[in-house]
């Protein structure tokens, strides 16, 4: 890693996580001087028992010598008070402050990730992403953890051991500069040095999560394309990747720690070898042998947790590093600046020589010109691969367009508030995906404002009632994690509920009675005709007999509008997509 590169990074890792200390800024410092103030009265411990030895050395008469030597435990004991009352304060502070960012740091990270394009969480997994952003957050507190409990006092007792040696023997008080400066230096520019190791192995714990979080949530399908052992081996690479660079990290760091045990060892001699010239001359006495001690051992425990701090600080990066380069990420599909609430009241969508492409090399929609007029029943058909799906994205803004223009009632989509256009639109999906909520919720998040009465209404109109009414918990029923607990049509049955009750000018159906069996299908085909009255709808469907009543078919291939029609125009037309297509399905094959 370039070390230009480093500093940008921590940079923008510091500024996202200031972003959730902000709020709680005023008690970020005063935890922090606390701490200070907690680790300065500790530096003054130590020079009240050089005094009380220094008395037991040169002492004269006991009766006087006990005197001042009580008085000596006393004064040690309100330092000692003043001491305990400044770190429970604040601990009690960074309790408080350290939940609250914590938190916040979450809810930033979860507005940002959610306004991220489709094509962003296409690309991500979801296990790996909900385990970044705790990370994320996690991170924060380990580095609040650090400052606190170990690089405040490390640097208050270094800085008092320095000066107060340096009073009392200034030979010695340079040897443990030197000493503390080599430490530090040791310490910081291997862990710097580590760093790079550090985010490989938090990169190689995203992919165990994220292979983890595929492999589970597709269950169904490794067990019915017996991929059990296939996906049983996939997990082991990645596990065992994962350990490798684990491995490395702690032998790293247990090499530093080897380091440091014969540093500590060498310091303590020279220290006290000296100290003890110094005695032989009549320039310190015992109790500044007990002042040194003190001081180098308790330097020598603080600075043993150095590498640990630098790790901790750099691990802790390591973590944030893949959250903070989502979070400047720029989002993909985003408001134009004074973009306006669009009020859709005919329901006119219009495509103005629109063009769409994910990369250069492969155009999926090419110069498309097409008028869905207000209350227009038009169906999207053709292969797969057409286009379809994209015009329907296109529509909702899930893309935007590579050229041209879409416009709804005359305004140009791209001008609107993406939330005011999806607030006139409803999707019924071929797949639809629920939250792990109870039916209830899930219905009513089509209008979040409906009352009960309103969901069931609607519900009954898409017959979901019938297999809600056989559930133990009825409404309150959770349907599990996508869903899962209901079969393909029930979910898209509450999806035709949600968007019953949403009642949007526009409605868009995605093959939305493919889940359903003959049955089914004609129970909610009159819901169906209820909900499309006097809204303009589009419809992609494979089953051609399903749109035969359609105001207009499209017929699209390879990007471009083929064919235009109803079902009996274009049945007639000889050599036409259309018509081949239908020849097909009638013959019992499916496109």
């Amino acid at each position: 890693m370039k070390k230009s590169q480093t500093k940008i990074k921590s940079a923008l890792i510091f500024k996202a996580l200031w972003q959730g200390v902000r709020p709680y800024k005023l008690l970020f410092w005063m935890c922090t001087v606390f701490y200070i103030l907690g680790s300065f009265f500790n530096i003054i411990v130590p020079l009240y028992y050089k005094k009380f030895f220094d008395v037991l050395e040169n002492f004269s008469d006991k009766v006087s010598a006990t005197e001042s030597l009580i008085h000596i435990l006393y004064i040690i004991v309100v330092i000692h008070g003043v001491i305990w009352v400044l770190f429970r304060g604040a601990t009690f502070m960074a309790s408080a402050m350290q939940s609250k960012v914590m938190a916040k740091l979450k809810q930033n990270t979860f507005d940002y990730v959610m306004l991220h394009s489709y094509n962003f969480f296409s690309s991500n997994f979801t296990g790996s992403l909900v385990q970044k952003i705790n990370r994320f957050s996690r991170a924060f507190e380990r580095l609040s953890d650090t400052l606190y409990y170990q690089v405040i006092p490390l640097v208050v007792t270094a800085l008092g051991a320095i000066i107060v040696t340096w009073i009392q023997a200034r030979f010695i008080s340079l040897i443990i500069l030197v000493w503390v400066i080599f430490f530090s230096l040791f310490n910081w520019l291997f862990s710097r040095w580590k760093v790079k190791y550090d985010i490989a192995s938090a990169a190689a714990d995203s992919r165990t999560t994220g292979f983890l979080s595929d492999s589970i949530t597709n269950h169904n399908t490794v067990s019915l394309f017996t991929g059990y052992m296939f996906e049983v081996l996939g997990f082991k690479s990645v596990t065992d990747d994962q350990a490798r660079k684990q491995r490395l990290t702690w032998d790293l760091s247990s090499i530093v720690d080897s380091v440091q045990v014969l540093l500590i060892f060498i310091v303590e001699f020279a220290v006290f070898y000296y100290a003890v010239r110094f005695w032989e001359q009549g320039v310190v006495t015992i109790g500044t042998f007990v002042l040194f001690q003190v001081y180098v051992i308790g330097l020598a425990h603080q600075l043993w947790g150095l590498s640990r701090i630098i790790r901790n600080i750099y691990e802790s990066m390591a973590d944030s590093q893949e959250m903070v380069d989502i979070l400047n990420m720029p989002h993909e599909i985003k408001d134009v600046s004074g973009a306006k609430p669009i009020r859709v009241v005919r329901g006119e969508v219009e495509f103005k020589n629109v063009g769409f492409s994910f990369n250069k090399n492969k155009a999926v929609l090419r110069d498309i010109n097409l008028t869905i007029k207000s209350g227009e029943k038009m169906a999207l058909i053709g292969p797969s691969g057409a286009g379809k799906t994209t015009i329907v994205r296109l529509i909702l803004r899930l893309y935007d367009t590579s050229s041209g223009s879409i416009l709804i009632d005359g305004v140009n989509i791209g001008e609107v508030t993406q939330e005011s256009l999806r607030e006139n639109i409803s999707l019924v999906p071929q797949d639809p995906v629920l939250f792990h909520r109870s039916l209830m919720d899930n219905i009513r998040y089509g209008k979040r404002t409906a009352s009960d009465e309103e969901v069931m209404r609607v519900a009954k109109l898409a017959h979901c009632d019938e297999f809600i009414e056989n559930l133990p918990l009825k409404y309150e029923t959770f349907v599990g994690e996508r869903g899962i607990k209901l079969s393909g049509g029930e979910r898209q049955r509450v999806a035709i509920a949600r968007a019953i009750l949403k009642d949007a000018p526009i409605l868009i159906l995605d093959e939305a009675t493919s889940s359903l069996d003959s049955h089914s299908e004609a129970l909610i085909q009159d819901a169906l005709d209820t909900l499309m009255r006097d809204r303009t709808t589009v419809v992609i469907a494979h089953r051609l007999s399903t749109i035969r009543k359609m105001d207009r078919i499209v017929v699209i291939e390879e990007g471009i509008i083929r064919e235009e029609g109803t079902h009996d125009d274009l049945v007639k037309t000889e050599g036409g997509l259309y018509k081949k297509l239908w020849n097909l399905q009638a013959g019992g094959f499916i496109i």
